[in-house]
């Protein structure tokens, strides 16, 4: 339908929307009761809920006489995200005589992201106590919107914006000087999944709101969609008050590469007082690529190396931002050989011992004849501890090969940096001439090393040293990059590896080359074994993929026994695929989830609700609490205290730190890849994610395991999308100072 017709048929709905609301307003009474659910309906529920499973008795729930029944019912149908839940919730949202019931209504259907229930959620926005969630929904809604609905998803965001100007039209302050901020904060968040034409302007309208949150939120929006429009007050506000409008305005200026920034972007990165904020103002300098910036941010940086005592862990926040200004400066001074600056770089990678990849990359891009070490054309293996000359000067640099290195940080740290260098749009003669050598020289030997013989024969173990399995995923992927000869026959050798990741980045990889009979058969004899593989489902997901994308009979064939599998991710997966291959709609053959939990288990979670359960994590950097949010999550929390009590988490790494975003941890790889060797079910609810909020990391919907991380700043891109289970009340000054490769020394768990 054009836009045009579409939006005509919106505001007809929304002009009626009066006499409706009528029958909305007639519900306006609140139930109060203090009586808990019982515990048999809440195990019905929750058992529903992780076997993923929409049934009568679920829907029977959605009119039973207890509103908190009602409401944890309809928070499980959005959960579940079974269509055949919309019209159920629908007539929960319009009739229902409790408010929380038909907020929780309107939540839901933003989960089940289904466009029959746009309708419905329009008219709810005409209800003062409904209008938050109900603009939430519909942002959810035009998102999952397919391209063939644009005109749909236009109609959508227009109506979302329509609504943010009435608001701020009729924004009235509150005793305190602020007004409730809920229905602009979804609005904003809401603009940003819709992404409708002309958002700018009206997302502009609320930098100059009276609360920073929202000043905050509607700068996160500029940033994430790249608009120009408030860029005159985003200026300004890099002296706000608040941190988190500060660190969002600098974002912005950086996406949108307003070049007069470039000045006041530089003192907030050497100056301001908050991390967030110089990361962030560091991060937009590289955006804009300002050349007079190089030598504040080098010196800064010389400064904050000369007290960086490795040895001392209490230097996590000036690594982390020691390896922003490396990103920038790679980004400023792309091929300008600094002689300055590669001392520096090297000086920093050396403290780091080579296993960042922030300074190979940033190095490869300053210094990419430097950095793979070619001299009178020469092409010589990356070594530790040896010389080499920057502009006739010695600097320290490796002695030892690192692709071969037992270390896999070290090993996937460089081969990020030569991956650098094939992605290079800059390419001086000697790299024309050598591309193919360096994929040769310093890659071939490394993934030779792992023990595989991929090319022209095989390598003794006495060669070389045997290279990390962790490794060989990043190794992979630079390779794959130089476009050499043999890729093909190199991935396709890595299909039948032990480690799945493995398998997974090889069947990725295959997938982004053209299809090819031979591809298409070597990703079919390796589907089999990826489908009995016990711990991971990386490696099937991925091969699933890449078979989709070989538009054969027989890869659709393949594909379509993937709906045998007992894990219902992959059975997910093959129907998506099947059918937007145009093989057919298998959407009964997803079924329910096998779940590994017992009546036990559930019982067991659902005791935490109403009581205060917390845990102590203790790492290299200090120790900072967790209280769990059981009411929210029961089985996230309950998955989360068994791993700890087990002693799961005791001495792993913290494998992910994004300054001013997240720190992630429970990988017991140290890649990020890791888990326990089973998923859990996302329990997405109506926490935001604010400073200090715990999440789940996932990799796609229910594929939850052992990885969590916390929040550094409110992510409102988040909200609704990844389960929230704790909350950090004390040590935040300790989450704050952790730097990539912390270890957690142990997590204990208080229940009281």
């Amino acid at each position: 339908m054009p836009a045009r017709g579409f939006r005509k048929l919106v505001y007809a709905g929304i002009a009626i929307v009066a006499l409706l609301a009528t029958a909305f307003a007639q519900n306006r009474h609140r139930t109060r009761t203090s009586k808990a659910i019982p515990t048999n309906t809440l195990l019905r529920i929750i058992r529903a809920e992780d076997q993923r499973r929409w049934d009568e008795k679920l829907k029977s729930l959605l009119s039973d006489k207890d509103p908190k029944v009602r409401k944890r019912a309809a928070l499980a149908a959005g959960r579940i995200g079974d269509e055949r839940a919309v019209l159920p919730l629908i007539d929960l949202l319009k009739k229902d005589t409790d408010w929380g019931a038909q907020q929780t209504a309107a939540f839901a259907l933003g989960e089940i992201e289904s466009a029959k229930a746009t309708d419905a959620l329009i008219e709810a926005m005409r209800i003062s106590d409904l209008r938050a969630r109900a603009i939430e929904a519909l942002g959810k809604i035009a998102a999952a919107l397919p391209p063939t609905e644009e005109p749909r998803r236009q109609a959508i965001g227009q109506v979302i914006l329509d609504a943010l100007v009435i608001e701020r039209k009729e924004a009235m302050p509150t005793e305190g000087g602020v007004r409730d901020s809920g229905v602009e904060l979804f609005g904003l968040t809401a603009v940003l999944r819709a992404r409708p034409t002309g958002a700018g302007k009206v997302v502009a309208l609320y930098l100059s709101s009276p609360d920073p949150r929202v000043r905050a939120d509607a700068l996160n929006t500029l940033a994430r969609l790249r608009l120009k429009d408030g860029n005159d007050q985003a200026r300004h506000m890099l002296d706000d008050s608040n941190p988190i409008v500060r660190a969002n305005a600098a974002r912005v200026l950086g996406a949108t590469e307003d070049k007069e920034a470039s000045e006041a972007l530089l003192d907030r990165a050497l100056h301001d007082d908050d991390l967030r904020v110089r990361v962030s103002a560091i991060r937009a300098l590289g955006s804009l690529k300002d050349a007079r910036a190089a030598k504040p941010l080098l010196d800064r940086g010389q400064k904050l190396l000369k007290n960086l005592d490795h040895v001392n862990r209490g230097f996590g926040s000036q690594i982390n931002e020691l390896l922003e200004i490396a990103t920038t400066l790679g980004r400023i001074s792309q091929n300008t050989n600094d002689r300055e600056i590669v001392q520096w770089l090297v000086s920093l990678r050396g403290k780091l011992s080579v296993t960042a990849p922030e300074t190979e990359v940033a190095f490869a891009r300053v210094a990419p004849e430097t950095y793979t070490h070619r001299t009178n054309g020469e092409s010589v293996r990356p070594r530790l501890n040896n010389r080499v000359v920057v502009n006739s000067k010695d600097i320290e640099r490796t002695d030892r090969p690192i692709l071969t290195s037992s270390e896999w940080r070290q090993a996937t740290a460089v081969a990020q940096g030569l991956a650098e260098i094939a992605k290079s749009d800059v390419k001086p003669d000697w790299i024309a001439y050598g591309l193919r050598n360096i994929a040769r020289d310093e890659l071939d030997p490394g993934l030779r090393c792992h023990g595989r013989p991929l090319v022209n024969g095989s390598w003794q173990d006495s060669d070389c040293l045997a290279a990390n399995a962790i490794a060989v995923p990043e190794m992979l992927r630079a390779f794959s990059l130089f476009k050499p000869a043999n890729l093909d026959t190199t991935l396709k050798s890595y299909l039948s590896e032990k480690d799945v990741i493995i398998r997974a980045t090889a069947a990725e990889l295959l997938g982004e080359q053209p299809p090819s009979e031979p591809n298409a058969r070597a990703l079919v004899e390796a589907l089999p074994q990826a489908l009995k593989d016990k711990d991971l489902n990386d490696a099937a997901l991925a091969i699933l993929d890449a078979l989709a994308k070989q538009k054969t009979k027989e890869a659709n064939e393949a594909i379509r026994t993937a709906l045998d599998s007992s894990d219902h991710l992959i059975r997910r997966k093959a129907v998506a695929l099947l059918k937007a291959n145009g093989v057919g709609v298998f959407s009964d053959r997803i079924g329910t989830v096998k779940t590994r939990n017992s009546e036990a288990d559930y019982r067991r979670a659902i005791a935490r609700i109403g009581k205060r359960v917390t845990a102590t994590v203790v790492t290299s950097k200090g120790a900072f609490t967790i209280e769990f949010l059981p009411d929210d999550a029961p089985l996230t929390v309950d998955n989360f205290i068994k791993l700890a009590r087990k002693g799961y988490f005791n001495g792993q790494t913290i494998p992910r730190v994004v300054p001013n975003f997240v720190i992630q941890a429970g990988d017991p790889r140290g890649d990020t890849n890791g888990g326990p060797g089973y998923q859990i079910r996302c329990e997405i609810n109506q926490v935001l994610y604010e400073r200090g909020a715990v999440g789940m990391a996932l990799s796609g919907k229910d594929t939850g395991g052992s990885q969590w991380f916390v929040t550094h700043s409110p992510q409102p891109h988040l909200d609704g999308g990844y389960t929230v289970f704790g909350r950090v009340i004390r040590g935040m000054d300790v989450v704050d100072n952790i730097a990539r490769g912390d270890i957690i020394r142990r997590i204990t768990i208080s229940e009281r």
